[in-house]
């Protein structure tokens, strides 16, 4: 095991491709990938120990605190966790703090993958996905050195009661949201959303894919469909898809990531 630990959601890419930047300036790091159950859950090995992942409906991707919960960390390892949103940072490191308490935690802004809800450009500041990339290069290179420095937040996260009750009916909103995906005749049944769904809830039929219910919201699968055969709603037909610059769907297939 690296030196350091890093755990990463991400459904379209800022926040691996953040947390690769980030372990780009540390070296010696491990990426475990959270979006299924984490192939290595016992880090008592390891002198820091992260996690990056965006803000879902007000907080955490519910998946990561559940896996939070499964990980094991020595009483001596220096803890940080980043949150990546479109705009406001939400609950998830509140969340994530209870279940691992951090020593340091930042909050990053870049374009929006949530599709359905927001063009992407809905972000904060209103930047260029050219110039929130650079940004978000460049916050990660200031998390990195803090982290190497062991810099110690002097707050706790972030605990806001509307974000709270936000995502707290978001579960229970995404079985219905997920009803709403369509799959098109342009479908060409390569199987790459079925790959890449965290939950396994996408499956091949008669050479073409099928939805279920049981979604995450990340949607990797409709942002990085090679040819826009899935769809949300008629919004997300109109809307330009976005998906990190920097990253391939096959960087998300990913267990393990090691920088050296």
């Amino acid at each position: 095991m690296k030196r350091n630990v890093i755990f990463c959601f991400s459904g379209t890419g800022n926040c691996l491709d953040l947390a690769q930047n980030i372990a780009r300036g540390l070296g010696n790091t491990d990426i475990i990938m959270m979006r299924s159950a984490p192939v290595v859950t016992d880090v008592r090995a390891a002198e820091r120990v992260g996690f990056v992942f965006p803000c879902y409906g007000g907080g955490a991707p519910a998946d990561v605190l559940k896996y939070a919960r499964t990980i094991q960390v020595s009483p001596t390892a220096y803890t940080f966790g980043v949150s990546s949103s479109a705009s406001y940072a939400g609950t998830g490191l509140y969340e994530l703090d209870k279940i691992i308490p951090l020593h340091y935690w930042r909050t990053v802004t870049h374009h929006c993958s949530c599709i359905w809800l927001f063009p992407h450009t809905m972000m904060l500041p209103l930047l260029s996905v050219e110039k929130a990339q650079r940004r978000s290069e460049k916050l990660a290179q200031e998390i990195a050195f803090d982290v190497a420095t062991g810099k110690v937040s002097d707050k706790r996260p972030p605990h806001n009661p509307l974000n709270a009750a936000e995502n707290k009916g978001f579960g229970a909103m995404l079985a219905q949201k997920a009803k709403g995906f369509k799959v098109s005749d342009a479908c060409i049944g390569c199987g790459q959303c079925a790959r890449l769904c965290p939950r396994g809830n996408i499956r091949l039929e008669g050479g073409r894919a099928v939805i279920g219910t049981d979604c995450a919201q990340c949607l990797g699968c409709l942002q990085f469909c090679p040819k826009s055969a899935i769809s949300l709603g008629k919004i997300t037909d109109k809307r330009e898809h976005y998906h990190n610059p920097n990253i391939r769907a096959e960087d998300l297939m990913q267990t393990v990531i090691e920088f050296k």
